[in-house]
């Protein structure tokens, strides 16, 4: 089985900067794409940032500027860093494998949460 363990998660000031990391273990390839997604009470699971086994990578436009996506390939794992976080970016966040284009695998989810 594939498992993804999520870490990082926590409590900052807005401005403030926090490292998320997801490290993947099991039947898995380095050329996966992998990427987090949040989710705040009450609203839909939104895309925060993908990245490729190459280094592309998308962003929602309500974090280009201040996430980054990263990942070593070797240790299966991808990070987010966050900086100048905002109240708004308070959610859970989760790892995504995508592991074909019929299936993904899911973290267990970090919570962060911004306060003003």
């Amino acid at each position: 089985q594939v498992q993804l363990v999520e870490s990082g998660g926590g409590l900052v000031q807005a401005g403030g900067s926090l490292r998320l990391s997801c490290a993947a273990s099991g039947s898995i390839f380095p050329f996966n794409v992998m990427g987090w997604y949040r989710q705040a009470p009450g609203k839909q699971r939104d895309l925060v940032a993908t990245i490729t086994s190459s280094g592309g990578t998308n962003y929602a436009d309500s974090v280009k500027g201040r996430f980054t996506i990263s990942r070593n390939n070797a240790a299966n794992t991808v990070f987010l860093q966050m900086n100048s976080l905002k109240p708004e970016d308070t959610a859970v966040y989760y790892c995504k494998l995508y592991w074909s284009t019929s299936g993904a695998y899911w973290g267990q989810g970090t919570q962060v949460t911004v306060s003003s």
